[in-house]
């Protein structure tokens, strides 16, 4: 898929930091064979190597792994579903107003700035005093960029809030989707987790591509979400079984993945139980009696390796939430702390298996570095890290590269509900990945010609083969939903 790139000047001088415009932008990319100048001062090598690199970066597409975007259509409706509130404040309304939260504002400012009822040219007011201390954090820059971009507002402030606001108004029209991620960010396609779905069928299904999630198969389980559209009816196990295998055998083909988020709730120490064991614990779940903890869990673990097994007939790599949680004021950092002994341990259970690890399990990331060096079927999903913590994500990035296999790491997704984010996400992450390679190579541990090569492997190639991207474009390009 051949992909415009539109990565603007503007976009892209914000993006490279404190080196020199003239320099970055007036390189070419293309470098197969080229040899470093040997008799080049460091100073004068560094600045080639940061051109080079960051030009490829820059203008290379990204395959986007992990969002929650809702559909365009439902953008276009205004206040609906999951859009509560249809003005500028929708921007900053996933993981931006967690961060808002920690910053102290109170819970009625809170409801009163994301509400729809509260003028958004007055929602500065109840703003300004947080947004100082929350504009440099990864959410903050994502957000400042993207206002940015699309609305052309360097600063927001009470003088640039109408601005903001009738950029924001403007911008959200039919096509916005494809202009900000596909000609904007410079993204060929997105896998999208749908939150309040098991399986959505996109109106852009080869753009907008979808994991099935699995979530509510074994937490819960869900038996109104899952099992009332399967028309089966649930009195056993047995039962509950085929209601999977409806799922699967219905939109498999047509998944990027199998999804779970389970790993909010609890660990992913999932221990291989017969359904024999679990039977009588599905069976009071059934008569909505309460369950133990651990009865829960043997529950839970016996329908996750169903899920996993599922998705293995149907080739599909299973994700996993891993490390740091949405939200504000709950972090159970010491069971967090366990997932990445809790990971290596899936490989006993099912060898075959593609397990894609998300997150890098943010703060616990070096673990997972050796977890993809030793495992075969342990893959890394570096979404979401770019945002949480800039500055180790290009880290974790520095280091895995010299440590584990580089056919096993995929580099974005946005992960947002608003699509406007995004853009400003994918910049930070073009960022951290032209600024990693180019001190690997300035450190003297890759040549800029194996940098130039490993960003198409890390930004894109990589994607489309643990994912069988080219199959389900193939597949998705013939439905009739789309």
């Amino acid at each position: 898929m051949k992909t415009k790139k539109m990565i603007s000047r503007r976009l892209t001088l914000k993006s490279i930091g404190a080196l020199g415009a003239s320099a970055v932008l007036g390189a070419k990319t293309g470098y197969a064979g080229e040899k470093e100048p040997s008799n080049a001062s460091p100073d004068l090598r560094s600045s080639d190597v940061r051109k080079k690199i960051f030009d490829k970066v820059l203008n290379t597409p990204f395959i986007d792994t992990h969002e929650h975007l809702v559909e365009e259509k439902e953008r276009l409706e205004g206040s609906s579903g999951r859009v509560k509130c249809d003005d500028w404040s929708f921007v900053l309304s996933h993981y931006l107003d967690s961060d808002l939260t920690a910053a102290g504002m109170p819970a009625e400012s809170y409801r009163r700035f994301f509400s729809a009822k509260t003028d958004p040219i007055e929602k500065w007011r109840i703003i300004e005093p947080y947004w100082p201390a929350v504009k440099h954090t990864g959410y903050g820059l994502a957000v400042r960029i993207a206002f940015k971009e699309l609305y052309g507002v360097d600063e927001l402030s009470e003088k640039t809030v109408a601005k903001v606001q009738a950029g924001y108004e403007s911008t959200r029209k039919k096509g916005f989707y494809r202009k900000i991620l596909r000609d904007m960010a410079n993204i060929e396609s997105c896998q999208v987790n749908c939150l309040t779905e098991p399986f959505t069928k996109s109106e852009m299904p080869t753009f907008l591509m979808q994991d099935l999630n699995i979530s509510g198969m074994l937490q819960g389980p869900d038996f109104v979400q899952y099992g009332t559209p399967t028309g089966l009816k649930v009195e056993t196990l047995d039962d509950w079984h085929k209601v999977i295998d409806w799922w699967f055998d219905k939109y498999g083909k047509y998944a990027t993945a199998a999804k779970s988020l389970n790993a909010y709730s609890r660990d992913i120490n999932y221990k291989n139980i017969s359904a024999e064991k679990v039977s009588p614990l599905f069976s009071k779940t059934l008569e909505r009696k309460s369950l133990t903890d651990p009865e829960k869990k043997s529950l839970e673990d016996h329908l996750f390796w169903y899920c996993v097994r599922k998705a293995d007939e149907h080739n599909l790599p299973v994700k996993l939430h891993t490390g740091y949680h949405a939200g504000a004021n709950y972090l159970p950092l010491s069971r967090i702390s366990n997932v990445p002994g809790s990971a290596s341990e899936l490989w006993y259970e099912s060898k075959n298996t593609r397990f894609v690890f998300m997150h890098i399990c943010y703060p616990y990331y070096e673990p997972m570095i050796a977890l993809a060096k030793q495992f075969t079927n342990a893959y890394i999903d570096m979404c979401w890290s770019w945002i949480i913590n800039p500055i180790a994500a290009k880290d974790f990035l520095k280091k895995y590269l010299m440590t584990a296999p580089a056919n096993k790491i995929v580099t974005f997704g946005g992960d947002y509900t608003p699509v406007e984010p995004v853009l400003g996400h994918a910049v930070i992450a073009r960022r951290g990945i032209a600024t990693a390679l180019s001190e690997l190579v300035e450190e003297d541990w890759l040549t800029t010609e194996q940098a130039m090569k490993l960003t198409d492997v890390i930004m894109h190639e990589n994607a489309r083969k643990i994912f069988n991207l080219s199959e389900k474009e193939n597949i998705l390009s013939k439905v009739t939903w789309g």
